[in-house]
């Protein structure tokens, strides 16, 4: 691996990345201190082309198969939770179905998402939780976006968040989860972890996929 020199970490801002992979179509570089995957922005679709990718997507909440994929987030966020908490479903793409599944268990349920629901009037309060379902791999700034999810979570709040930890993989060349382009920044428990302390949050994990955030009183 060589280092890139010229570029830094779009999550810790580390300035000093390591070449990690190169396939036909990208390159993928890693974080020593936070140990993120990133692809840098040069091979980011544009936004034309993003939501075209995600309008092609077919979840809903009709769809049994989607709602049992989202089920590996809400069963274990239940643990943490006390019907008639408020939350936020970050992230909530064309079909939101978590939120949903989230209202028919008794929670009240505010949705965004900057292609589909862009109201940004629900971002001007702070929630009980907040979910994040398959997006944090999306955000080109997840500095700014990790922030502005702690922002809006209240003191003793929860942030769930489902993406595929790259720590799990044993050969990142046949990894499936980086051969879509919208996929760009890729976490592991270490990233996670990495967060956590430093912003004083507990952290859990459910599975290769699934982190639940504690925000510390």
């Amino acid at each position: 691996m060589s280092n890139s020199g010229h570029e830094s970490c779009p999550l810790c801002l580390h300035d000093e990345l390591s070449l990690y992979f190169t396939d036909r179509r990208r390159e993928y570089r890693l974080c020593p201190r936070c140990h993120l995957i990133n692809v840098p922005p040069r091979f980011h679709l544009t936004a034309t082309e993003e939501r075209r990718r995600y309008e092609s997507h077919r979840n809903s909440p009709a769809d049994q198969g989607y709602r049992l994929f989202l089920r590996q987030l809400m069963r274990p966020l239940l643990d943490y939770l006390t019907p008639g908490q408020q939350g936020l479903d970050f992230g909530c793409g064309p079909g939101p179905t978590l939120s949903q599944m989230l209202q028919e268990q008794g929670y009240p349920m505010s949705v965004y998402d900057p292609f589909f629901a862009d109201d940004t009037r629900v971002l001007t309060r702070q929630y009980d939780f907040i979910t994040c379902t398959e997006a944090i791999e999306h955000f080109t700034q997840p500095a700014r976006e990790w922030r502005r999810l702690l922002d809006l979570l209240v003191q003793g709040g929860h942030l769930a968040v489902m993406t595929r930890f790259h720590c799990s993989v044993t050969d990142f060349s046949d990894w499936y989860y980086k051969n879509d382009p919208t996929h760009i920044h890729f976490y592991s428990q270490a990233t996670f972890a990495w967060l956590a302390q430093r912003d004083h949050l507990q952290v859990s994990f459910a599975g290769d996929s699934v982190a639940i955030f504690t925000k510390m009183p």
